[in-house]
């Protein structure tokens, strides 16, 4: 009884160990067989037409919580940036406050200087010290006039550098010997006498 060739031996390239079987007159050797043709494969009826899907149940799971996750932390964003402007809007209102604060103290010591309290009692209630005289303005219509005089706040005067007399004195002198030149006369007078007629 001969050996067949297995087919891990034909994929091997390894020769059966039995004896080799010589062409008879009936038999075809490998050269003289025709070619095969593959034959294609019969497509099954209960198989989907096109690309099999590989969304499989477990995706579909880490997919819809990946969705949960991502609907949960939305809204927790939402409500972290709520609170974000509610604060900043909080924070702004309390700056406003502080100033108006500080704006009140500044007004505060105002009132405890003596010349501030005189100069409202004068303009708000048309108060003199003892021996002045006041004089009434009355406008066109026969309405007095309110006086517009206010006491700046002393924070808020500028205050000026003095300068020596010597650097006064220094600029006095270039100015003697490097005099201004004179400008042109006005063409014609202001009130039109000398305009020339033509």
């Amino acid at each position: 009884m001969t050996r067949r060739p297995s087919r891990r031996d034909a994929a091997s390239g390894a020769r059966p160990s039995g004896p080799r079987r010589r062409p008879g007159p009936g038999r075809r050797t490998g050269a003289d067989r025709p070619a095969r043709t593959p034959v294609p494969a019969v497509a099954d009826p209960s198989a989907p037409d096109g690309p099999k899907s590989r969304l499989t149940s477990r995706a579909a799971v880490l997919v819809l919580v990946v969705a949960v996750l991502m609907v949960s932390y939305a809204s927790s964003l939402k409500a972290f940036l709520q609170q974000r402007t509610h604060i900043n809007d909080l924070k702004g209102q309390i700056a406003e406050r502080e100033a108006n604060i500080d704006a009140l103290e500044a007004e505060k010591q105002r009132w405890s200087d003596p010349a501030y309290i005189e100069q409202q009692a004068r303009a708000r209630l048309g108060y003199v010290m003892p021996g002045e005289r006041t004089y009434l303005v009355l406008d066109e219509d026969g309405n007095a006039l309110r006086p517009q005089s206010d006491l700046d706040d002393p924070a808020e005067v500028l205050s000026t550098t003095p300068t020596p007399w010597w650097s006064d004195a220094w600029e006095s002198v270039e100015l003697a010997g490097h005099p201004p030149k004179p400008a042109k006369p006005p063409a014609t007078e202001i009130d039109g006498s000398s305009e020339s007629a033509g």
